[in-house]
């Protein structure tokens, strides 16, 4: 296996998403060495090209882009991985893609550890936290290398939501949406604050004329990514910024804290479960997994969601 090479990115998947995860990493200046690998080549060539000509433009990077094989994954400090079957029109449960996945990223896997353990490995393919779970263990690639998108996404969602009703900018917000990207996340809302001022305090500090309906927003949170897929056919923007702002944080040695999938290693007494949780991630992945103090409602919710991924995995391990 060969040496990791320094902003190397190596995108598994041309569909919808990864097309756009390959446009954003051009846009974001992320990279300027990003393999593009594609069961169908022509399809991985033809976004290839069409990215590369955005190069030309001021503000972009200089970027080599290029489609590749597996073997391309040998020197890769990064490999996104976004291949596999997506939520139709109609659909309203992640778990129903789960025995596809799993066929489908298990011989991506195969693939990747023929070259491979060193490089940080990113899934953005669903049910996100259950196939991280899955292929960690299965493939025994290092938990603190392996992460999903997890619930970025949904906080991302729940940030811009809930900064619209306060009229704030949604980056001021702090509040994170945990447990799985699915029908178990939540919020925990005594954790929820902006500079500072608790969620207790929103209504009185933001001069609301009522109070935020909590189950109100975390029911929206959940429910608008199908939304948009009845209206577009799929998503394709936010889960592409949330993949590439955690592939910032490990090309830029950040050690930003986001709410990503990971593998537990004991945190709130945990070892056979991947969810959500606040991770501080750097160059080597996910350097630890925060516990956050749950109030009484956040531990249940916790309980819940980690009972009903264990119910899932118990049916696939």
């Amino acid at each position: 296996m060969s040496t990791v090479k320094a902003g190397k990115i190596v995108l598994i998947g041309a569909g919808h998403v990864g097309s756009s995860i390959l446009n954003s990493i051009l846009r974001m200046n992320i990279s300027d060495d990003i393999v593009v690998i594609n069961r169908n080549r022509e399809k991985a060539l033809g976004e290839v090209l069409d990215a590369s000509h955005t190069t030309a433009f001021a503000y972009s990077a200089n970027a080599e882009v290029r489609v590749g094989d597996y073997d391309e994954c040998g020197d890769a400090q990064v490999i996104i991985i976004t291949v596999g079957a997506t939520v139709l029109p109609g659909e309203h449960d992640r778990t129903a893609l789960l025995r596809a996945n799993i066929d489908i990223l298990s011989e991506v896997m195969e693939r990747i550890t023929t070259y491979t353990r060193s490089a940080i490995l990113i899934n953005v393919s669903n049910p996100t936290d259950i196939l991280t779970y899955y292929l960690q263990r299965k493939f025994d690639y290092p938990k603190e290398k392996i992460m999903s998108t997890g619930t970025l996404l949904d906080t991302a969602r729940f940030n811009k939501m809930l900064g619209d009703l306060l009229g704030v900018d949604a980056k001021n917000v702090t509040g994170f949406v945990l447990g799985e990207h699915g029908s178990t996340c939540f919020i925990p809302w005594n954790t929820v604050n902006i500079i500072g001022i608790p969620f207790t305090r929103f209504q009185a500090s933001f001069a609301l004329s009522e109070p935020i309906d909590k189950e109100k927003l975390l029911s929206d949170v959940k429910s608008i990514g199908y939304r948009i897929v009845s209206l577009k056919g799929y998503t394709d923007a936010g889960v592409s910024l949330a993949a590439c702002r955690i592939l910032g944080a490990v090309m830029r040695n950040e050690k930003a804290v986001l709410p990503v999938s990971a593998v537990l290693s004991g945190e709130y007494g945990i070892n056979d479960v991947a969810m959500s949780l606040p991770c501080v991630i750097s160059k080597e992945g996910i350097d630890r997994i925060l516990t956050l103090d749950l109030d009484e409602q956040g531990t249940r919710d916790f309980g819940v969601c980690y009972e009903y991924l264990r119910g899932v995995l118990a049916g696939v391990m």
